[in-house]
């Protein structure tokens, strides 16, 4: 018997295979409808549920002094916002009218310029109109700010369920405030682009490559994918000493009260690579207090005045015009020149009368420099600024500073008959040979002199040397010659002997230094005050000195610039102490014995006082002490960690203090003054010492608010 019937079972694959051709046939015309009819709404729901290319920022590099300290660096920064549509729709009211007051109170604590009343009232202004992203507090904060806020009720809930959620921004942290500030630069606050400075100027370098997100909504969120990551900046590092920098302003802003300035620049430049070591940009605000607002070490041209007499007497003595036994008559002080008065600083008791070339620059007399050039280039005046742009004053340094300057020397030039000059004038060339009617801004300047400390070889001022990234380096900057040679051997021989004289026995005396020799210029100039020429009402001048040392075997050229109005001025009596005190600051740091030599055979315990953490296990290592950490003892974005150290006869333990919030007043006492200053200048305060020491009582105890403008008394002893 046949168990199978086969036509029944044919039967029914027939109407199975059927069923599935007219699904077939229902996919396909569905799927054709989905490409044809239906393919605008496909379309418009695609893109709702998904966002392509949303931008990825890159976290940008940082500015790094020449020994790495951090100049500048990208740290986070948030808004904060609430979600009054998050949570479950049963018990979210429930559970917000519950913790309002709490979270309130903890908003004012945390941001004490809002009362409790007023966060409550724009609380609630949000949560009528059931907002989806309202601003808890108008300003960005950092992060510790960040996670007190997130600690609060219904905010320490995910965002799903309590609503709170923040936007991060990449916000330019500067360490050590202003130092060095118009150079290393700064961004706008409110978006991604620099405005001026290093920052400015390496922009592409430190910004890195922006990356995209693919925003997908699954599930009711979203999720974001990387298509292309993005690719952080690089650091770069400058040539800016930390040390010097902080020495070089501190010397121009003392100096600048004291005589009631308006204006100081002060350039330090390493000689035999032209690394520019600090450079001071100081103007006198509205408040009365010195900031830095203008880079005017690079971008003021002035006239240089007396400083420039060193390029006039070069350029006479290379070609060969005179020599050093050369005299001048300078009369008693004064002397007509093509019908206007030239006259020496010291015309009212009398002149110098006759004195030698070497002579007339260590005095700085006018006559006997402006005589010289008149005589020997009156009737070939283009003669001799071929020879100003021969030695270099005159060259174009082509900066990486946006807003840097070039000098301005005009070249005489005759008119269509050849016979006169249409841009000149009998009186010209006298006084440009004493720094009048020339334009050169302070950098320039102290480049001509450095060529002269470095053997006549001109250097391209350097403010970058590197930039790395991961550790590698992936782009650098090496050292670069403007001129070989700016005059010949014997010419730079006599000028660095006279410009030794003239700080040993001549108007610079007050620039020298009984440890080592020093040569350089003065100048005093007055600054003309444009359609009111140079004399109307009250007389500015401009103040400097610019020389190197040492003198007999130069690694540092300086410039130091000084304006003020009215008299007494004097750029040997004013700008040369200036000069002095860094110059002996400088030579003072380079003579410090390694830390290693320290180290004391008796192996006594060394004394450690509270500050910066990190800066005290590295001098115990190199003195041979291992100290105990409760911390991690690394850190690799240069920021401190502060605490305090305890010395027993087993060992030194360091432990780190309590963390305050940037609006709260840290406790400092036991630090020492750097420190202590560094940490309540970061917060705004600003600061009175006394006594010398470590800082045994402040004036504003630690967590007290700390109010705008605040000022902190500190006693030390």
């Amino acid at each position: 018997m046949n168990l199978f019937d086969n036509k029944k079972i044919i039967k029914r694959y027939r109407i199975i295979a059927f069923l599935f051709v007219l699904i077939g046939i229902y996919i396909l015309v569905s799927a054709m409808k989905i490409m044809t009819v239906d393919k605008k709404q496909w379309i418009e729901l695609s893109e709702s549920l998904q966002k392509d290319s949303v931008v990825s920022l890159p976290t940008r590099g940082n500015i790094l002094s020449c020994d790495g300290e951090v100049l500048a660096s990208s740290l986070p920064k948030y808004k904060i916002f609430m979600d009054f549509n998050a949570g479950d729709p049963k018990t979210k009211d429930s559970v917000w009218y519950a913790n309002v007051d709490t979270i309130c109170k903890g908003l004012n604590e945390i941001f004490p310029e809002r009362s409790v009343e007023e966060f409550k009232k724009d609380l609630s202004k949000g949560k009528e109109k059931n907002s989806m992203h309202w601003c808890i507090w108008p300003k960005r904060i950092d992060y510790n700010t960040y996670k007190d806020v997130k600690k609060l009720p219904v905010f320490c809930l995910s965002s799903n369920k309590g609503g709170f959620h923040f936007e991060e921004y990449n916000a330019r942290s500067h360490p050590f405030q202003s130092l060095a500030g118009r150079t290393v630069g700064d961004m706008y606050p409110a978006k991604d682009s620099a405005r001026f400075g290093l920052e400015l100027s390496y922009d592409s370098i430190l910004r890195g490559k922006t990356g995209l997100i693919m925003r997908k909504k699954v599930l009711d969120r979203y999720l974001d994918i990387t298509t292309l990551p993005a690719e952080d900046g690089a650091d770069l590092v400058t040539t800016i000493d930390v040390n010097i920098q902080d020495l070089a302003e501190k010397a121009v802003t003392d100096k600048l009260k004291e005589i009631g300035g308006t204006t100081g620049v002060a350039i330090l430049m390493e000689c035999k690579t032209g690394d520019v070591k600090a450079i001071v940009n100081m103007n006198r605000c509205a408040d009365g207090e010195y900031r830095e607002i203008k880079n005017n070490a690079v971008s003021d041209r002035l006239e240089p005045g007396s400083v420039f007499k060193t390029a006039s007497i070069m350029v006479a003595l290379d070609d060969g015009v005179v020599d050093t036994f050369y005299t001048v008559d300078t009369g008693c002080g004064i002397r007509d020149m093509y019908g206007r008065k030239m006259k020496d600083h010291n015309w009212h008791r009398g002149g110098y009368g006759t004195i030698s070339l070497p002579r007339s620059l260590e005095v700085s007399s006018n006559i006997g420099v402006s005589v010289i050039i008149d005589r020997f280039y009156h009737k070939n005046p283009e003669k001799y600024v071929e020879g100003l742009r021969r030695i270099g004053i005159a060259e174009d340094l082509h900066l990486p500073i946006v807003g840097s300057s070039a000098p301005i020397i005009r070249m005489p030039e005759k008119d269509a008959t050849g016979k006169h000059y249409k841009n000149w004038y009998a009186t010209a060339l006298p006084w440009m040979s004493i720094g009048y009617e020339t334009q050169v801004p302070p950098i320039s300047t102290v480049s001509f002199y450095n060529a002269i400390a470095n053997g006549g070889k001109m250097m391209k001022p350097r403010f970058v040397t590197k930039a790395v990234k991961d550790g590698e380096t992936i782009a650098e900057f090496p050292p670069v010659v403007l001129k070989e040679h700016i005059c010949k051997d014997k010419t730079l021989k006599i000028m660095r002997e006279i410009l030794t004289h003239v700080v040993s026995q001549g108007l610079g005396k007050q620039a020298g230094s009984k440890l080592f020799k020093v040569a350089g210029k003065t100048g005093t100039a007055q600054i003309s005050q444009g359609a009111t020429g140079y004399t109307s009402g009250t007389t500015h001048y401009l103040l400097s000195f610019a020389g190197f040392f040492p003198a007999d075997n130069p690694m540092y050229s300086c410039i130091v610039c000084l304006q003020k109005a009215g008299l007494p001025a004097s750029g040997g009596g004013m700008a040369g102490p200036v000069f002095k005190k860094i110059a002996e600051g400088v030579m003072a740091k380079l003579l410090k014995q390694d830390a290693a030599n320290a180290k004391d055979t008796a192996n006594i315990m060394p004394r450690v006082k509270s500050g910066n953490m990190l800066l005290a296990v590295n001098s115990l290592a190199t003195l041979g002490f291992n100290a105990n950490v409760s911390w991690e003892a690394t850190n690799n974005h240069h920021q401190p960690v502060w605490g305090t150290a305890k010395s027993t006869q087993k060992g030194i333990t360091l432990s780190k203090n309590k963390s305050y919030r940037t609006n709260l007043m840290p406790d400092v006492i036991g630090m020492g003054a750097r420190d202590a200053v560094y940490m309540l200048e970061n917060r705004g305060v600003k600061v009175r010492l006394s006594g010398r020491g470590t800082v045994a009582a402040q004036s504003i105890p630690a967590g007290n608010t700390i109010a705008k403008g605040a000022t902190c008394k500190l006693e030390l002893n």
